[in-house]
């Protein structure tokens, strides 16, 4: 077929695979398909249909979820007028026709499996993250969600997607319903999808955590997200046959100053395990005086576990994504600490207190 020859829909049959159904103009171009045939085939009446400008879908009938999903991604994955891509493509998203373009918000929840997203078909809008650069507008169903610093998407039914925690703060940013607000930030938790601390993180950088609906939400799911870690380390002394420490004391020197709360701790061997829930050191918060606070919260945490290291408390910090993912793993750091005891000098006299 050449660029004369009439197109006949027979040239590109419908098939299974949405990637075949839902094409760019310069896919089509590849198969000698000319913006103007393509056109054609679009009149009323006629067997495709353009839902965004250069996107082109094979069958004239409502689009499916991953039909919208992928013709968003090719809206907002073309390359620049220039020709030239706004960057590096990120596995495997130029192939696709997706450029550096990835899903978020409520939609790339859906695809993560949460119950309180809409599904991809039902929903009025379709975030998609791209860079800073790209000088597309927002259309119809597709919201260009525009960001300086690009994270590494996940690979979801064929399609780039964000992470679920930058997905979680587009879709919050978009909400004004508390009650929608609190249940996905809830099932991101319970869910395991995201640690509160990554999640905590991506909403300050999102500037949403000053927002009526957001404040109580990551409260509550702050106080959730410590609760189900702790629920994690019961399970990994116990499945893995850790003697039972004494649970939540607080530890002091006799006549002196408090050494800080553990979450367990053997008195015999002096060894202590913390669990960090704080944010992650790299984290950067917009507000300088949270910033001040969060530096101010790193560096009491690493004097504190120097002077009890000082006093020969063997200190185990164990993060909540650790005990989730690596419990076994986790076990054994505990179940080394524990053994080494028998080598070391002994620890300084320390009073315990319940907390």
């Amino acid at each position: 077929m050449t660029q004369n020859t009439p197109l006949s829909p027979c040239h590109l049959r419908i098939t299974s695979d949405v990637r075949q159904r839902v094409l760019s103009a310069a896919q089509l171009k590849a198969r000698g398909v000319s913006p103007a045939q393509a056109g054609e085939q679009c009149r009323t009446g006629g067997p495709w249909q353009q839902p965004l400008p250069g996107v082109f879908v094979l069958h004239p009938g409502p689009l499916s979820g991953r039909e919208r999903l992928r013709s968003a991604l090719l809206y907002a994955g073309r390359p620049p007028a220039s020709g030239r891509r706004s960057g590096p493509a990120r596995d495997g998203g130029a192939d696709a026709g997706y450029g550096e373009a990835m899903i978020t918000g409520l939609a790339a929840l859906s695809l993560y499996g949460f119950a309180a997203a809409p599904p991809a078909v039902s929903t009025d809008r379709i975030d998609v993250l791209v860079p800073r650069s790209r000088r597309l507008r927002s259309v119809r169903y597709v919201r260009l969600v525009r960001t300086s610093e690009l994270p590494r998407p996940e690979q979801l039914d064929g399609m780039p997607v964000a992470p679920v925690a930058r997905a979680l703060a587009d879709a919050v940013a978009g909400l004004t319903d508390a009650h929608a607000v609190r249940r996905l930030l809830t099932e991101a938790v319970r869910g395991g999808h995201c640690e509160p601390a990554v999640l905590v993180g991506e909403l300050n950088r999102a500037k949403v955590l000053g927002r009526p609906q957001v404040v109580n939400a990551v409260d509550s799911l702050l106080a959730e997200g410590r609760a189900l870690a702790e629920e994690r380390l019961y399970d990994m002394v116990r499945t893995h046959g850790l003697p039972e420490p004494l649970w939540n004391v607080d530890l002091r020197l006799p006549g002196g100053p408090h050494l800080g709360a553990v979450d367990a701790y053997w008195p015999e061997e002096a060894v202590a395990v913390e669990l960090d829930t704080r944010a992650p050191r790299h984290s950067r918060l917009d507000d300088p005086h949270r910033q001040q606070e969060h530096e101010a919260e790193w560096s009491a945490y690493a004097a504190r576990r120097e002077h009890l290291e000082r006093l020969g408390v063997t200190v185990v910090n164990l993060t909540p994504k650790r005990l989730r993912d690596a419990r076994e793993q986790q076990a054994a750091v505990v179940r080394t600490a524990l053994m080494a005891a028998a080598d070391r000098e002994p620890a300084a006299y320390v009073m315990i207190l319940p907390r």
